[in-house]
């Protein structure tokens, strides 16, 4: 394999997924072709598996691309045997980004097992305390990015801080948002409303240099009043989840309404093309992943049922993480923003 030095390497964990390795690999050769150049995409699990699997598709992906790797962390794996296979597909990928062969790299196997390996091989930005896992979600606006959805569930202010730090970075080179706001997901829009935790980080960012909005309460979510929405883990997870649960709602009740009656599927059917506009931005393949922010290094987790769509926007996203320097600019920008000692 003969990696342009100048090229960005992706490596992508082939056996990672509700669907892998099939729709990794349609994935990474869908990434590839489309590529015109730009990066290289390194397959990484089970070789004679991928190369069977390359063959039977007919797929234009080069076969040298393959790294081998004997194990695989299941799903349903508790996330520290992550650290412990050392021949896992996972590992091996970070181990590639460990050596210099490879600048990002991709997964959507095992969340937890992803950021456990992440965090510990490839250590935290200089600045930040905790990891955050982020989610995009589409608004009446424009994208808005909430984080922490499941990373973190004990919090203090200053983690919250870092997370509206971090979101602002990404949102200003990602989605080109010139000055990002930033919103405290709340109970209430006044300063004053929250626990304990929401209270305090409402004052923190109050007094921060950040473009600070304000509380935002879960029906403002979808607003579009905010870039960046921060919250703990726990929170977080709730509002992605029941975001998630929406979405099949919806399309349950149009698929039960049409089945009532003839007139009810001719109406459906007339307006199915403006449904499918609208039900497409709340689809999570669009967005493929996003960063594991504040590990140093990068690190894309994308959804564990994500089809070859998903696979491809998910290396892509990858790619751009990279060629944005995401990790510079958080390091930067967490130095610019440094807390006081009062902090």
């Amino acid at each position: 394999m003969d990696n342009n030095p100048q090229q960005c390497v992706i490596a992508l964990d082939a056996m990672g997924g509700d669907n892998a390795p099939l729709v990794t690999i349609r994935g990474a050769a869908q990434a590839l072709e489309e590529s015109n150049g730009r990066f290289n995409v390194l397959l990484v699990g089970r070789k004679s598996e991928i190369e069977k699997i390359i063959k039977q598709e007919n797929l234009n992906f080069p076969l040298e691309n393959i790294i081998h790797a004997d194990d695989v962390i299941g799903m349903d794996d508790v996330p520290t045997t992550a650290l412990k296979r050392k021949d896992s597909s996972l590992a091996v990928c970070v181990k590639l980004i460990k050596e210099g062969k490879a600048h990002a790299f991709a997964s959507a196997g095992n969340t937890g097992a992803v950021m456990s390996i992440s965090t510990l091989q490839l250590g935290r930005i200089e600045g930040i305390n905790r990891p955050a896992l982020g989610a995009i979600i589409p608004t009446l606006k424009n994208k808005c990015l909430v984080l922490d959805v499941g990373a973190n569930v004990d919090l203090k202010p200053t983690n919250l801080y870092e997370f509206a730090v971090m979101g602002s970075v990404f949102m200003q080179e990602i989605f080109n948002v010139s000055s990002p706001k930033i919103g405290l997901l709340s109970i209430g829009e006044e300063d004053s409303k929250g626990n304990e935790l929401t209270i305090n980080a409402n004052k923190l960012l109050r007094e921060s240099k950040l473009n600070f909005y304000g509380n935002v309460e879960g029906r403002d979510v979808l607003k579009g009043e905010v870039d960046v929405i921060v919250c703990d883990g726990f929170v977080g997870n709730v509002v992605l989840k029941f975001a998630e649960g929406f979405l099949h709602f919806l399309l349950r009740k149009f698929k039960d309404s049409a089945e009532k009656s003839f007139l009810n599927k001719l109406r459906i059917g007339i307006s199915k093309s403006i449904l499918k506009d609208i039900l497409k931005v709340f689809d999570y393949q669009e967005y493929g992943g996003v960063p594991l922010f504040g590990v140093n290094g990068i690190s894309i987790i994308g959804h564990g049922s994500s089809s070859d769509l998903a696979i491809k926007n998910m290396i892509f996203r990858a790619y751009e993480t990279h060629q944005h320097k995401i990790i510079e600019r958080i390091r930067e920008s967490i130095q610019k923003f440094h807390l006081n000692d009062n902090y």
